[in-house]
């Protein structure tokens, strides 16, 4: 019977030592500084993690700019759907539970990117027949895009005339440095404007943007 309960007094002093040495060891933030970086319109999460001093963590927001469409809430998790491009600058707090907490403070960065992005590559200019010029795609995004791309040239009256249409896989995270355009057209003013539509269909996800020219172009 004394053995037992040595033995049960001993364990329960294995214990408590193993708690205590749990307790002491230091609260670290384990989170690296850059966070993954979130795709405009579309939903992000990310779990910020925290090891030593007293579990439960709790999270705060202390300084600088929080993307817009972006929480935080107190477990550490950042989730929501960003409504701004841009590089995010901001400090977070983890406490722990212990009394009086602990604390850890430290600035991260989160960039909110478009999936898609668009650019002249060559603005449209006027040649001897007609209006021609080239477009710059990149998918920055781990998702393969159906893409569909169409550029048009609207005269003053509305008259839309085609001057390229592309549909094609647009493979994740990659460059098209150069997609040619270009067609003969009547004499008059155009505005040309390149719509680009992404689908990624497994994810019931569809991004869009729009070129087009500031002024009128015009074609003798």
């Amino acid at each position: 019977m004394l053995r037992t309960l040595l033995t049960v007094l001993f364990l329960a002093f294995l214990a408590g030592a193993a708690v205590a040495q749990e307790a002491e060891a230091p609260l670290v933030i384990t989170t690296e500084k850059a966070l993954p970086k979130a795709i405009l319109g579309a939903n992000y999460e990310t779990k910020l993690t925290a090891t030593g001093g007293v579990s439960p963590w709790t999270w705060d927001f202390i300084a600088g700019k929080f993307p817009p469409g972006l929480n935080l809430d107190s477990s550490g998790t950042i989730s929501g759907t960003p409504t701004t491009i841009g590089q995010f600058r901001f400090a977070l707090e983890v406490s722990d539970s212990d009394d009086p907490p602990d604390t850890r403070t430290r600035e991260f960065t989160l960039n909110v990117i478009s999936a898609l992005v668009v650019e002249w590559n060559k603005s449209p200019v006027v040649t001897a027949t007609g209006i021609e010029g080239s477009v710059k795609l990149i998918n920055q995004t781990a998702d393969n895009f159906d893409l569909t791309m169409i550029v048009v040239a609207v005269n003053d009256i509305g008259k839309a005339f085609v001057l390229g249409y592309q549909h094609f896989v647009f493979s994740a995270d990659s460059t098209i440095s150069e997609i040619p355009f270009g067609a003969a057209l009547p004499q008059g003013d155009y505005i040309v404007h390149a719509d680009v539509i992404s689908e990624v269909a497994e994810k019931d996800t569809i991004h869009r943007v729009r070129l087009q020219t500031s002024e009128p172009l015009t074609t003798h």
